[in-house]
């Protein structure tokens, strides 16, 4: 068993939530056959959206990095980012660390081809939609990313800010607009591209066809550096 490494905190919530995952994941039925997880939460890390965009020059690399060295130092082999947005700087993060990063997004790829889909819906956050970080790699499955429009966008960046990671109840009402534009557009599958999204699927009912990037990470992890339960083999929801 590898012991896994979790930069955190990318939220705080949606960490902790990604712990219980893994947790939930996991083949154990004693406490010693779970994985060794070393979990430094660190929310000060400056915002990946704002600097990706732009709006501020602030760059959480570096903060990034140091977290991460403090990670290996405690021993863990391979890490995981419950951060959709952070994997823009995934191939930084890896030349500096020299160690495995999980990587969330293609992950997800081999997963849709895997279950032959061909179109899907992106949410997610502004920053990960402009730097592309679904559409260029799921290009190289044969696999078309939808997004959403510009009214779309706002609402999904409305939810995941000023509700989710402001401890707000979602707007459901929002939500659903966003999915069915995405539905509409000619996605078979939508998926939850943000952690703050994966807690409305915790939360809330949401439907079938949908697919929660965070449970594809966290299967990643469990399947990595220990043993995965039977019944997480399909994700989508039904």
């Amino acid at each position: 068993m590898k012991r896994l490494g979790i930069i955190g905190g990318l939220g705080p919530m949606a960490s902790a939530y990604f712990l219980r995952l893994i947790v939930e994941m996991t083949d154990a039925k004693i406490d010693q056959e779970h994985i060794e997880i070393m979990l430094y939460s660190k929310p000060q890390i400056p915002d990946r959206t704002k600097f990706i965009l732009g709006i501020s020059n602030e760059s959480p690399v570096q903060q990034l990095i140091e977290t991460g060295k403090k990670i290996l130092a405690q021993g863990a082999e391979v890490i995981a980012i419950p951060c959709i947005t952070a994997h823009f700087f995934q191939k930084q993060l890896e030349e500096e660390l020299k160690c495995p990063i999980i990587n969330a997004i293609e992950e997800t790829a081999k997963y849709l081809k895997s279950e032959n889909i061909s179109r899907a819906g992106i949410m997610a956050t502004e920053g990960t939609i402009k730097s592309r970080l679904f559409q260029d790699t799921f290009a190289d499955y044969g696999i078309d990313c939808i997004v959403p429009d510009s009214a779309g966008q706002t609402d999904i960046m409305h939810i995941i800010y000023d509700n989710v990671k402001a401890g707000l109840p979602v707007d459901m009402e929002l939500f659903k607009q966003a999915s069915k534009g995405l539905y509409d557009d000619g996605a078979e599958v939508i998926l939850l591209g943000c952690t703050e999204l994966s807690m409305i699927k915790r939360d809330y009912t949401i439907g079938k066809g949908f697919l929660d990037v965070m449970e594809v990470l966290a299967r990643q992890a469990v399947m990595l550096c220990g043993t995965l339960k039977p019944g997480y083999h399909h994700l989508i929801t039904e």
